[in-house]
């Protein structure tokens, strides 16, 4: 008998489009639907696509017969009423970060995941890049010893100056908005699978732009682990100047670097870039095809399709752990993370506002 194809339905006609649906065949998953909420440009991206229904409820959605898995790419404070009424119809659930409004709404979340029985992700493909998931496993093979002290720096000018564009609800802080929520919440799940969990730390968020946003483009953040190791975050799209990015991690025996796709061990042994594991790689950048439906600045972050393959190895693990394999490669991030996630956000928007030092 022939392995059945799953099937998904992809909620928001943005990212969700631009990357969900094409990861998803990727990943040799039928998309069913689409679902957004203006019906012409949710029928314009169901075509495009060759996708079957182009909806604009999620009720009917759920309602297809052959959609076994939900992605959720809608603004934040969304996700938690879409997830919800996901998990309660049986269907497996891949939600965006950020991940939800606040706290109790991402506990929410899980507390319906599990209720259900549901395999649930969390939009975490970062885990997946290959030089992440290199630095990842060279610091649990203990390569440096014990993680001490830790930077994670991106700068760029993305969003400078008054002419940048962003969907709405990027630029609304109450809307779950901002720089903070859009990447740094990758980075934190990157320390926390790298160096774990958080025990305290300070913050500070920052507008560059200049455009009247009340969500931030820019923030500065302190951090504190359990297993004793201090950390910086700071970040901003929105800084005038070429680009520039660097991870660094150091313990008692080395550092270890992330330079773009290189991953750069030195050790009293001196300096050398370490190897790409098969399993690890990824294949080249999948550039949207169609650059019309790039339709703010804040789109083209996505236009260059690195994240396409990264997805799809996402996509592939839920579907072993559906089919009760053990997925290969980086852990599937869950929604238990997504509320150890969201514990974080919120601590940091305490701090920030109280000027305090947030302990977890």
């Amino acid at each position: 008998m022939a392995k059945k194809t799953r099937g998904a339905a992809v909620i928001g006609t943005g990212f969700g489009f631009i990357t969900h649906v094409r990861a998803l065949e990727e990943a040799g998953i039928q998309v069913e639907a689409i679902v957004g909420r203006d019906p012409e440009k949710t029928q314009d991206r169901a075509r495009r696509a060759s996708i079957p229904h182009a909806l604009t409820s999620v009720d009917e959605a759920l309602a297809l017969p052959n959609v076994d898995l939900v992605t959720i790419a809608t603004p934040p404070h969304t996700h938690a009423q879409i997830a919800v009424k996901a998990c309660e119809a049986g269907k497996h659930v891949m939600c965006e970060k950020p991940f939800a409004a606040n706290l109790s709404e991402a506990e929410r979340m899980l507390e319906a995941a599990e209720k259900s029985g549901v395999v649930h992700a969390l939009g975490t493909e970062f885990r997946f890049q290959a030089p992440q998931a290199v630095a990842t496993r060279a610091l649990s093979q203990g390569l440096i010893g014990d993680p001490r002290m830790a930077s994670f720096m991106l700068l760029m000018p993305v969003l400078a100056g008054t002419a940048a564009e962003v969907p709405d609800w990027w630029s609304d802080a109450g809307e779950g908005g901002g720089w903070l929520g859009a990447y740094a919440s990758h980075v934190i799940d990157q320390t926390r699978t790298m160096l774990g969990e958080w025990t305290g730390l300070s913050a500070s968020l920052n507008t560059l732009s200049g455009q009247g946003w009340s969500a931030d483009d820019s923030f500065t953040i302190h951090f504190r682990t359990a297993e004793g190791c201090s950390g910086i975050l700071q970040s901003s799209s929105a800084a005038y100047g070429a680009p520039f990015g660097t991870v660094r991690i150091s313990g008692r025996d080395g550092t270890i670097e992330i330079a773009g796709e290189k991953v750069i061990l030195s050790d009293a042994s001196g300096t050398r870039e370490l190897e790409v594991p098969e399993e690890l790689a990824n294949g080249a950048p999948k550039p949207t095809p169609d650059m019309e439906v790039l339709t703010t600045t804040y789109d083209t972050f996505h236009m260059g399709g690195a994240d396409v393959d990264p997805f799809a190895k996402l996509f592939r693990s839920m579907v072993d752990t559906i089919d009760g394999r053990v997925p290969s490669g980086p852990a599937l991030a869950t929604f238990a993370d997504g509320v150890a996630l969201q514990r974080i956000m919120d601590a940091i928007r305490r701090s920030n506002e109280l000027e305090s030092w947030e302990v977890l």
